[in-house]
């Protein structure tokens, strides 16, 4: 059982950003190089209107000085923009980075994974959370990074004018930032949780879209939008709380701020008149103020960026940190043996995570180039053995061996190689026929895919469109029946040409005519030297294999061929007389 993780502190999130950012430290130097020129120039210029303000009170030529204000002004402006520039740019790098990273990740990820979590969940994580990750570096680190500088270097130079006046609006910083950092943990909190609402909203969507026809036709539009709403609120609910938190934020940081101007405004200009300031060093520190009570204002709306992206990273980091499938993988397989059974179960246990309990001691032998059925009631475990041979699940108990090895003692790109597997749901990726029939075997010809769906009576597909192989199968293989799907899948799986296929309900979907035509496409594929394990509930399709393993309730029931299963298996027998191929005593 998955448990969410606790949000971790800021701290912590901030050395978990590093490794993202490492691959983007040199453009992040620069940009520091010029965050600080940036920040040079905007302390440089209230200096310089100072003494201009000066110059016009002494009568002294302004010219020079004011041509060196607008300088810096102009070139300070320059500067900034194109640090602004490279920050985006590497920002949007990273955002790249993470998403290739986090989708590398998420197509790897163990086949329970998948179990436990919700695909819309996952969706929201390299889309939303990705984007959110954005601000930590254009509106997190680095505008934080540079009002801290210019806030120390506005306070030396204040200092350096009026240490009275400076105190006063140390004072106003203090209590905006102690309100700020009161607020910023429950922020950071909020955040997230914020997010993981919107996941769970991004889910509920994305249940109801991929099935949309069934819903509908169930009548159950109205409770799916229900569904929905009450995501949206969630997020929405707690999204207010954020905002309230913020809004308490605001006001203070606003009082701190304007009060710290009307003081100094107030009590400079009785310094001005007392002669112990002049007009133009007040104008100066006014200016200087700016530099110090501004960043202040918009560090509250900066940290909570921040806080909001460093918590999409610890949302996008509980994927990252998941083992992928094949790590652990050994290195390479020892050599197959020639002589070995193509498969070979030896008293298979299997237990999922929760407890539950689906194969006990199943063994039985597949001789290579023969044909195997399983068989069974619904639940007996057929296709848990598809998910053991192929690894998506690894046994809790005994050993499956292709071709004499142990599955778990060789590579699973290695092992999938020599396997071919059709799902008992077809299911089609959305794009073209060409697309499909290359998801398995991409460097095949035209003239290999055109033949492999006549082998599988697909060739009304190619024939009907003008577009040929380019034909869409829209989301899912909509616009295929379902028996088309499922002869398209087979199709797909002949061409990587394997030397095991595992076929789950090959004809469930097909009427007489399509079923026989597919049995025949399956005795062409077997002619090839090629061992076939077919699950099947329709026995009519198997009653000419070569063997029949009877599963029931996670056991092995019987073994043997179709006759010798009638004479000796009472459930084979019963299963036979269901589907009227046995008469009924």
């Amino acid at each position: 059982m998955l448990r969410r993780r606790v949000p971790p502190p800021a701290d912590a999130g901030f050395r978990r950003l590093w490794p993202y950012l490492r691959e983007h430290r040199g453009a992040l130097a620069v940009v520091a190089v010029l965050a600080a020129v940036t920040a040079a120039t905007s302390l440089a210029q209230p200096l310089l209107v100072g003494r201009v303000v000066t110059a016009v009170q002494d009568a002294t030529p302004v010219l020079p000085v004011a041509a060196t204000l607008v300088a810096i002004l102009v070139g300070g402006a320059l500067v900034g923009a194109l640090q602004s520039f490279l920050l985006q740019r590497t920002a949007e790098g990273l955002v790249l980075s993470t998403r290739r990273t986090l989708a590398e990740r998420m197509l790897t990820l163990p086949v329970a994974q998948y179990d436990a979590r919700r695909t819309g969940d996952l969706m929201s994580r390299i889309g939303a959370d990705t984007t959110l990750l954005r601000a930590v570096v254009t509106s997190g680190l680095f505008e934080i990074v540079s009002s801290v500088v210019i806030v120390v270097g506005a306070a030396v130079a204040m200092a350096l004018v009026d240490l009275v006046l400076l105190g006063l609006a140390l004072l106003a910083v203090a209590i905006g930032a102690a309100v700020i950092a009161v607020a910023s943990r429950r922020i950071r909190a909020l955040s997230t949780l914020a997010q993981v609402r919107v996941g769970e909203m991004t889910a509920a969507v994305e249940r109801a879209l991929s099935a949309v026809r069934t819903i509908r036709a169930s009548g159950a539009t109205d409770r799916e939008v229900d569904g929905v709403s009450t995501a949206a609120g969630a997020a929405y609910a707690v999204g207010v709380r954020a905002a309230r938190l913020q809004a308490v934020v605001s006001p203070a940081v606003t009082i701190a701020t304007q009060g710290s101007f009307i003081a100094v405004l107030g009590i400079g200009g009785s310094r001005v008149a007392a002669g112990v300031l002049t007009v133009g060093e007040l104008v100066s520190f006014v200016l200087y103020l700016f530099l110090l009570v501004l960043p202040l204002a918009r560090l509250a709306q900066t940290w909570t960026q921040l806080q909001t992206g460093l918590g999409a990273l610890a949302r996008i980091e509980e994927v990252v940190v998941l083992r992928g499938e094949s790590e652990g993988d050994v290195a390479a397989a020892p050599a197959p043996a020639p002589t070995a059974p193509a498969l070979e179960l030896r008293d298979v246990d299997f237990t999922h995570a929760d407890g539950t309990a689906v194969l006990h001691g199943v063994g039985f032998t597949v001789p290579r180039g023969t044909r195997t059925a399983l068989v069974g009631p619904s639940g007996a475990g057929k296709s848990t053995v598809f998910a053991l041979v192929e690894r998506f699940y690894d046994v809790t108990g005994g050993a499956v061996l292709v071709d004499g090895i142990d599955v778990r003692d060789r590579p699973r790109d290695e092992l999938r190689a020599r396997l071919g597997y059709v799902e008992q749901d077809s299911p089609a990726l959305a794009g073209t026929l060409r697309e499909n029939l290359a998801l398995a075997a991409p460097g095949v010809s035209e003239a290999d895919q055109i033949a492999v769906l006549a082998a599988v009576n697909l060739t009304d597909l190619v024939a009907r469109s003008p577009l040929g192989l380019d034909t869409p199968v829209g989301e899912g293989g909509v616009l295929l029946s379902g028996g088309e799907r499922q002869r398209l899948a087979i199709a797909r799986t002949l061409l990587a040409e394997p030397s095991l296929m595992l076929l789950d309900e090959p004809t469930a979907s097909l009427d007489a005519r399509n079923e026989q035509a597919l049995k025949d496409a399956i005795d062409v594929a077997a002619q090839a030297d090629r061992t076939l394990l077919i699950v099947a509930h329709r026995l009519s399709t198997v009653v000419d294999c070569d063997q029949i393993v009877v599963l029931d309730d996670g056991r092995v029931a019987a073994t043997g061929t179709h006759q010798q299963l009638l004479e000796h298996s009472p459930l084979y027998a019963e299963l036979a007389r269901s589907q009227l191929l046995l008469e009924t005593p």
